[in-house]
């Protein structure tokens, strides 16, 4: 995992907190974030999660097939043990086949699922066709 930022406050101990703040950049592989304040938490040396604010903070990941998904929301919380990712607040998800919006939706990086609502609010999707096979 890269990250870089403006500014930095952070423990070089194997388990606590480190704040970065001001324009973070994060990339592991294929998934890039942007947002204005990031909070990583080590455990044993690991980093175990990343809690990015931002008005909005921003993320994107290419999938297995070459398709590139795009969300944006006011925090996004990154569990990298179980490669969960929560988006919340006026969380917008843009893929090759379709969208969705709402306050609460978790995305698995594994499996590619994304899981919306529960919390009171309307979730909004919209699923476009699949692309017909050109002979």
């Amino acid at each position: 995992m890269d990250i870089s930022a403006e500014r930095s406050d952070a423990l070089l101990t194997d388990d606590g907190e480190s704040s970065i703040s001001g324009n973070v950049l994060i990339s592991q592989g294929s998934l890039q974030i942007n947002a204005d304040q990031a909070v990583v938490t080590r455990v044993k040396g690991d980093p175990v999660k990343i809690t990015l604010t931002g008005n909005p903070a921003r993320m994107q990941q290419m999938n297995d097939n070459g398709e590139l998904m795009k969300a944006s929301a006011r925090q996004i919380v990154y569990l990298l043990n179980v490669e969960q990712i929560s988006l919340l607040g006026n969380v917008i998800i843009d893929q090759a086949r379709g969208s969705m919006r709402g306050e609460s939706i978790r995305y698995d990086i594994k499996t590619g699922r994304l899981t919306g609502g529960g919390d009171g609010t309307r979730v909004q999707m919209r699923i476009e066709p699949k692309a017909p096979v050109k002979k």
